[in-house]
């Protein structure tokens, strides 16, 4: 029983923190996430939900006790395609990791006139794919495609 709790806290272990790939406009916010939101829905896919972490971390700032604004405006839509994600995971059924895929749009209060959008990077293999069209959407919401 010992051996078991030892490779269970083994394979708990968290993954180290991945790159993101980023592309950063002087378009307005809510222009680059209504391009980002037709991109998505030109591919056929469904966002499933739209995280709006910006306003959740302004809202909650002073019940954490901190006096930082970090975002003008930030938000996670998050999505999936039952194609893509098919393949990849019938290459390998632990790529199920990574879905739904998520594309971020925000303004950093520390450079207002900047909107990034922008996603993490996927490992060598399959998910390469899913990368790639990951970056179209992005490019494309900010006319870059």
């Amino acid at each position: 029983m010992k051996h078991l709790v030892i490779a269970a806290c083994l394979a708990a272990t968290p993954l180290a923190a991945q790159d993101m790939i980023q592309y950063d406009t002087d378009q307005s916010f809510e222009d680059v996430l209504f391009g980002l939101e037709n991109a998505i829905l030109n591919e056929g896919l469904v966002i499933d939900s739209t995280s709006h972490v910006g306003a959740m971390l302004e809202r909650t700032r002073a019940d954490t006790g901190s006096d930082v604004q970090l975002y003008e405006a930030a938000d996670v839509f998050s999505f999936c395609s039952a194609t893509l994600s098919r393949k990849v995971m019938e290459a390998d059924p632990m790529n199920i990791v990574y879905c739904p895929y998520d594309i971020f749009v925000m303004v950093r209060s520390d450079t207002p006139g900047t909107t990034t959008v922008g996603f993490r990077t996927f490992p060598e293999g399959p998910m390469k794919e899913v990368e790639a069209l990951l970056d179209s959407l992005a490019k494309a919401a900010i006319g870059m495609e």
